[in-house]
């Protein structure tokens, strides 16, 4: 009987919660990288305090919080080239706004509007996926097609915990592995697939070991860290572009809803929420940046004022877009279907009378 070894997860962190860094770990990153990293930070979490505001006012649809993931969405999209492809899930708000996607399009999506989204192709990322875990499959496929015509790209998938229990992962997984695919799998481990807890989605100790059994490489991260976030997906996307896949387990938290239509107090305690709001990623990268001497009073509140200026003139831009009801059916397909047809004829009709 073969006996199989026991197997070790590497665990990467750079900057502990008081904002102190291992220098010796530290990736290349200037001064002005490390701003950057903060502004951007900045103005995700000021576009999820919007989207929900807006929500609540009924002038959004059902939105899905990011508050206390900034470090895992910016310092993962900042080790990418731009030329690299990011597969998104629904709270990767932030990379589209580091991409430089109009913000108010971001709004307009979030509002009901397809449209929100068709301006996607021009900055290598597909659109929001709403389904768990189904767009890990159309990551594998880019990245097929892309090693087909000898290009040079990573193909960076995202996802949460929840989405590990999906078949979609397992058979992408198992399809970038044997066929060697440039595909960097980044499980974004908030603790909770909706109101169920870690415990009760896998068996395994962490996330991160499931890429053992399809023979490639899985790393665990502090999530909360934007550094060892950076660091890790910069380590991947140079293995991944030597047609290694890997999978990166952030494991950071979700400190608001599933979404605007979730309870989250009714199934996590005040205690549990205060001890991850502790290790806070923008607290921990300003503290770091004070001790650094990267930040003072005065640059913390113009980058907060400008975020929320760029935000409002985006909830502008976005509400004055005037919608025609009649787009319903002229989208889904490339060429009207009968009963798309006739529901059209109906419609116009109704509008008649």
């Amino acid at each position: 009987m073969k006996v199989i070894k026991k197997f070790e997860i590497k665990r990467i962190g750079i900057m502990n919660e008081k904002g102190i860094a291992n220098k010796k770990l530290m990736p290349r990153l200037s001064k002005e990288d490390i701003k950057r990293l903060y502004e951007l930070m900045i103005i995700t979490r000021v576009f999820d305090s919007k989207a929900i505001a807006l929500q609540r006012q009924g002038r959004l649809g059902t939105y899905a919080p990011t508050l206390g993931q900034e470090a895992t969405i910016i310092g993962s999209s900042y080790a990418l080239k731009r030329s690299d492809w990011i597969i998104p899930s629904f709270r990767e708000n932030g990379m589209f706004i580091h991409r430089n996607y109009p913000i108010d399009m971001l709004f307009q999506f979030w509002a009901g509007n397809e449209a929100g989204m068709s301006k996607v192709k021009e900055v290598n990322m597909l659109p929001v996926a709403i389904p768990v875990g189904t767009q890990l499959l159309h990551a594998v496929g880019l990245a097929f097609a892309s090693k087909f015509k000898n290009e040079n790209n990573v193909f960076m998938a995202c996802f949460s915990d929840g989405a590990t229990s999906t078949g979609d992962f397992h058979e992408a997984m198992n399809l970038a592995s044997v066929y060697k695919l440039p595909v960097i799998f980044l499980c974004q481990n908030n603790q909770y697939a909706i109101s169920t807890p870690l415990s009760k989605q896998t068996g395994s100790e962490t996330i991160a070991q499931k890429a053992i059994a399809y023979g490639f490489e899985g790393i665990q991260v502090d999530g909360n860290d934007v550094f060892a976030v950076y660091s890790a997906v910069k380590y991947a996307a140079e293995k991944a572009r030597k047609s290694n896949p890997i999978l990166i387990e952030c494991l950071t938290y979700r400190l608001g809803d599933h979404t605007t239509s979730d309870d989250a107090s009714k199934y996590r305690t005040e205690k549990e929420v205060s001890f991850w709001r502790s290790k806070d990623p923008i607290d921990r990268l300003r503290i770091y940046m004070q001790k650094n001497k990267l930040t003072a009073k005065e640059y913390e509140k113009k980058v907060l004022e400008d975020a929320e200026k760029i935000i409002e003139d985006a909830v502008a831009k976005a509400e004055s877009i005037k919608l025609n009801p009649e787009d319903i059916f002229m989208h889904t397909y490339d060429e009207l279907s009968n009963n798309l047809k006739e529901q059209l004829r109906e419609f116009r009709k109704n509008v008649k009378s």
